[in-house]
Formats: C-alpha cells, sequence, structure tokens
C-alpha cells in the first residue's frame, strides 16, 4: 500500500522545524527538542477525571509515576505505560495524550512510569525501574483505585521493549503477576540488516542510524545486544501473558515486530498481531494527526478492555 498521505504531511511539516540530527547534539539538547515539537503539534488533551504525579521507591531513588484516572465505576483494570523514545529521549509529558485516550476508551487507570534514561543510566537500569514500578503498582494498585488482579503492561517502541522484557522479568522472578501486553511497534533486537531496516533506512521517520545510535547509547558493553532482556527476540518466550502486538509497513522496525509476534504464537502465547499498512514508525502517539493513528489507538483500548474485563461469576 502506498504510504499514508497523512503520514507523509506529518514528516514533511516534522522536517520545517529544522531540528538537528541526533549524533550532532548530546542527548539532554535532543531532549530539549520535545517542546518545540509539542508547540507546533497541539494537542488538547482528554479530560479524565484524576491526575496524580507520584514516586515509587526504585533500585537508585524515588521513580516519579503519573496515574490516569477516568470517569468509570471501579475498581479498573490497570494499564502500566512505559513511553518510547530509544531509551535515550522521552517521557510522560510526551506520552500523557495517549495515556488520556487509553484511560478513557478502555477504561482503565494508567500508570505512566519515568523511567531512567540512557545514556545517563545504562542497560538494564531503566529497565529495573519500569520492573520496580510494575511491582510496586501490583502491591498499591487498590489505592489508586484499581484491581492489581487485571494488570497490563504496554508501550511504543523503546517502551515496547521494555514492556516485553518487565514480562520476561515477571516471569522469571515469580511475579508481579501480568494479565496482558500491548506492544506498540516494538524493538525486539539489535538487527540492522533485515529487509525493513534496509528498505526504510532513511525517509520515513525514524531511520537505520537513528536506531544505532539509540542502541550505542543504552547498552552499556556491545555484548549485551544479545542478552534477551534487551533484543527480547532472543528470548524463551513460553509463558508470557497474551500480547497485542502492533507493527508499521514503513517502519524500519516492521520485520522484528513481526517477527516477535511470530516467536510468541510459536511459543504457545496467546497474540493479537495488527500491521497497519502505509504507516510510519510513531504513527500511534501523534494525537488526531493521522486518522489511522487515532482508529489504532481504540482498537487497542478495546483489546485492552476485553483482555482485562472481570471473570464472570456463574449465578448460583
Amino acid at each position: 500500500m502506498p504510504l499514508d498521505p497523512q503520514a507523509r504531511a506529518y514528516m514533511d511539516a516534522v522536517a520545517t522545524l529544522g531540528f538537528s540530527a541526533p549524533r550532532t547534539i548530546t542527548p539532554q539538547e535532543w531532549r530539549d527538542q520535545a517542546p518545540v515539537r509539542a508547540k507546533h503539534f497541539p494537542v488538547v488533551p482528554q479530560p479524565v477525571a484524576r491526575v496524580e504525579n507520584r514516586t515509587v521507591p526504585g533500585p537508585d531513588g524515588v521513580i516519579p509515576i503519573r496515574v490516569f484516572v477516568p470517569e468509570a465505576a471501579g475498581p479498573l483494570p490497570i494499564l502500566v505505560h512505559y513511553h518510547g523514545g530509544g531509551w535515550v529521549i522521552g517521557s510522560v509529558d510526551g506520552s500523557e495524550n495517549l495515556c488520556r485516550a487509553m484511560a478513557n476508551l478502555t477504561p482503565c487507570i494508567v500508570v505512566s512510569v519515568e523511567y531512567r534514561l540512557s545514556p545517563e543510566t545504562k542497560f538494564p537500569g531503566g529497565l529495573e525501574d519500569c520492573y520496580v514500578a510494575a511491582k510496586w503498582i501490583t502491591e498499591h494498585g487498590a489505592e489508586l483505585g484499581g484491581d492489581p488482579t487485571r494488570l497490563a503492561i504496554g508501550g511504543e517502541s523503546a517502551g515496547g521493549n521494555l514492556a516485553a522484557a518487565v514480562a520476561l522479568l515477571a516471569r522469571d522472578r515469580g511475579g508481579p503477576k501480568i494479565s496482558y501486553q500491548s506492544l506498540i511497534y516494538p524493538v525486539t533486537n539489535a538487527d540492522f540488516e533485515t529487509s525493513s531496516y534496509r528498505e526504510m533506512a532513511e525517509g520515513y521517520g525514524l531511520t537505520r542510524d537513528t536506531m544505532q545510535y539509540f542502541w550505542d547509547l543504552y547498552l552499556a558493553d556491545p555484548a549485551h545486544a544479545t542478552d534477551p532482556l534487551a533484543a527480547v527476540l532472543q528470548a524463551d518466550l513460553a509463558g508470557l501473558p497474551p500480547a497485542l502486538v502492533i507493527t508499521a509497513e514503513f517502519d524500519p522496525l516492521r520485520d522484528e515486530g513481526d517477527a516477535y509476534a511470530e516467536k510468541l504464537k510459536a511459543a504457545g502465547v496467546q497474540v493479537e498481531h495488527v500491521s497497519y499498512p502505509g504507516q510510519i514508525h510513531g504513527f500511534f502517539n501523534v494525537g488526531t494527526m493521522m486518522e489511522t493513528g487515532d482508529k489504532a489507538v481504540a482498537a487497542a483500548a478495546r483489546s485492552l478492555g476485553a483482555a482485562l474485563a472481570p471473570t464472570a461469576v456463574p449465578a448460583t
């Protein structure tokens, strides 16, 4: 399918901002560009009943979280959300509109985690933040108005990678119990020679060089590129919770996301794999700028809501 015209218009609009190439500026300077992008692509945030900023104890200091509670009768299921950004950029601010939408559409309580970024904190530091936050939320979810027995994890891109790795840690460490994974165009492998990497190396927003740079900044040791908690496609995937895996046709990460969905299925995991034709990396989290993105968010929320629905109690 041809590239979606709205995706092309979005990429053209971003190009007019004149952002510096990632390798030519520091990671912090790159992060500082986020408010500029937000100013040029304003989105009216969806109203929710309550937004609360909190902190939870982490492995090296406190971990900030942001809690989004919709107008819905509780106790509600809980989605622990990890933002994207190649483990280097991104924040709970940048994913707030998506979290609000997921809270309202599911409905569920969304807890967005401000994990530590690279290169200041190398792998597995940020991942441990994500795991510890999920564990805390399981233990304290009722305080937030949620039902911690109905807990999902999810994220986009590097956030999808972290969610997948948290599911692996939860399985191998005996908890917390995770009921569902929502993995949106996840990073799953450090292989830059797939067909999608070669075909979409440049010209579609996310580039091959940028992903190589992200991996370089994330890993303390090049040998970690095959660690199954970093490159989750290398892991044994048996015994993981059901998953939604979304991929996009014009995304360098397409093939590794597709491969992860297939490997989950081969391991006996229940998987819903949706590939969006004509779309680029990031289409899921651009507010109302892409109609397909809005539809994808709504579809993901429906899948999440169905997966976390309370178990029916037989009539007596």
